[in-house]
């Protein structure tokens, strides 16, 4: 079939090169622009699947707005039987929803109705969620809110982060578009439509998400910094007086009266923190100081002793 696909990170490669794999013609990419980067934003990046559509030969465009008429000539010029939309980045017009005579579908990183919005991995760990999933689906005019085709769970790790999440669930959406494509290409694709009323949002995220509050639990805190890896991190100020990036830690069963926020260990095994019940602490084993690098806890207190 002819396609034309719709993404812009890494998430959306595995769609592009399953859908390639399994013989599809892909006409064009459609991605957001290059991003200025390095200390000074001299530097432009290209998104990954831009790298990736270039390395087959595949057009790539770039759109900075999708309203204005432009990348609709473009798509109908290309005249794709189907887009396929995997993260772009952008809400598709109307007139682009209405322009390929097989619709357009999205690939997305959730079980819907749950976590309808840009940044639904992150939600299901930092809710602590245990399972998630893909869903394809036929795309309509309101958010993440068209019919069903597809959807496949899978369980989330105790101790997974959302990088690891991403990387599974990108793979498994490759996968699942390739049954879509192939599904509405013999004509058997099914449309379930979506309970509304069960919706929920997965909005994005901001570095206003990362202090750590140590009124909550460990499991929570836990799950926050997972939730918030690699971007924007978790952070404290607890340890130095000064906002530390925390990376990774585990949930420790220990009793402390303490008050939530005390450090009541530092040790090799990394530093333990009081949180907001009595039975369990959260224990720090990777950290990142201001302006420093990423090091382990043993590390940190070998050049930084804390008094307990």
């Amino acid at each position: 079939m002819k396609l034309v696909l719709m993404g812009t990170p890494a998430f959306a490669v595995s769609s592009l090169e399953a859908l390639l794999k399994a013989g599809h013609s892909m006409a064009g990419v459609f991605c957001q622009p290059d991003k200025p980067v390095g200390r000074h934003h001299n530097k432009l990046q290209p998104p990954p699947v831009k790298e990736a559509a270039q390395a087959h030969g595949i057009p790539v465009f770039q759109p900075e707005t999708l309203k204005d008429g432009t990348a609709l000539a473009i798509l109908k010029e290309l005249d794709p039987e189907l887009i396929v939309v995997a993260a772009y980045g952008r809400i598709l017009p109307d007139d682009i929803l209405a322009l390929p005579p097989k619709g357009c579908i999205n690939v997305h990183s959730s079980l819907l109705p749950k976590y309808r919005g840009a940044a639904p991995i992150n939600w299901a760990i930092l809710r602590g969620d245990t399972e998630t999933g893909v869903t394809i689906q036929h795309m309509a005019h309101d958010l993440d809110a068209g019919d069903i085709i597809l959807q496949r769970s899978t369980p989330i790790g105790e101790t997974e982060d959302a990088a690891a999440l991403y990387d599974r669930l990108a793979q498994l959406g490759g996968e699942l578009s390739v049954e879509a494509v192939a599904q509405i290409e013999a004509g058997t694709a099914q449309r379930v439509p979506q309970n509304h009323e069960e919706a929920t949002l997965a909005p994005m995220l901001s570095k206003e998400m990362s202090p750590v509050d140590w009124t909550r639990s460990a499991q929570e805190i836990f799950n926050q910094i997972r939730g918030l890896y690699p971007w924007p991190g978790a952070s404290t100020d607890i340890i130095s007086g000064e906002p530390v990036k925390l990376w990774r830690a585990q949930v420790v069963e220990k009793h402390t009266d303490a008050g939530p926020g005390a450090i009541i260990s530092a040790s090799k095994q990394g530093i333990d923190v009081a949180c907001g019940e009595l039975q369990h602490v959260l224990r720090i084993l990777e950290l990142q100081p201001p302006g420093g690098k990423r090091m382990t806890a043993a590390a940190y207190l070998a050049g930084h002793p804390i008094q307990v």
